[in-house]
């Protein structure tokens, strides 16, 4: 589209990187190390009393948005608190979306590692179904034996007898 900016030219390019789950945590780290410092930079400007150099506001961000939080820089106004609060969740959303980029590749190889075990053919959750199906069509066959059923009845019959 020629209506789009670079920046949302930029995020379409990045978005389509994000197929994976490695391509989406490295779109996540791009875009919150970008973050973190525009933050870091808005810091200095909005909340100079307290963050008196660039510096300051660049590790004011980083610690708050690791979710270290030291406390040696702290904003004190109303507008850098909001800052403040906007970086702290960009740093949750950043350890969550790098978890579960994480977890997903580790459910991903022990998948694979599961059909690979079972010959390709059927992945473990679908074997697992499969021998429980054959199990359960065992014990029908046991319970449909006439000789099981006499027994079930002779035993419901001294039930009632006793009751």
């Amino acid at each position: 589209m020629e209506n789009e900016t670079r920046v949302e030219r930029w995020l379409e390019r990045a978005i389509a990187r994000a197929v994976t789950p490695r391509g989406g945590a490295e779109v996540i780290a791009a875009l919150t190390t970008t973050a973190t410092i525009g933050f870091g930079l808005l810091m200095t400007a909005i909340d100079h009393k307290n963050f008196s150099t660039v510096w300051l506001g660049l590790w004011w961000a980083v610690q708050t948005v690791t979710t270290v939080g030291y406390g040696d820089h702290v904003p004190t106004d109303a507008a850098g608190m909001l800052v403040a609060a906007l970086v702290m969740l960009l740093g949750l959303a950043f350890l969550s979306v790098v978890t579960a980029a994480i977890t997903s590749s580790f459910v991903a190889r022990a998948t694979e590692s599961r059909t690979k075990r079972a010959g390709g053919h059927a992945t473990a959750p679908e074997q697992d179904v499969s021998d429980i199906r054959e199990r359960l069509d065992r014990m029908e066959s046991l319970l449909r034996n006439d000789d099981v059923v006499e027994r079930l009845d002779r035993m419901e019959a001294l039930l009632r007898e006793r009751s």
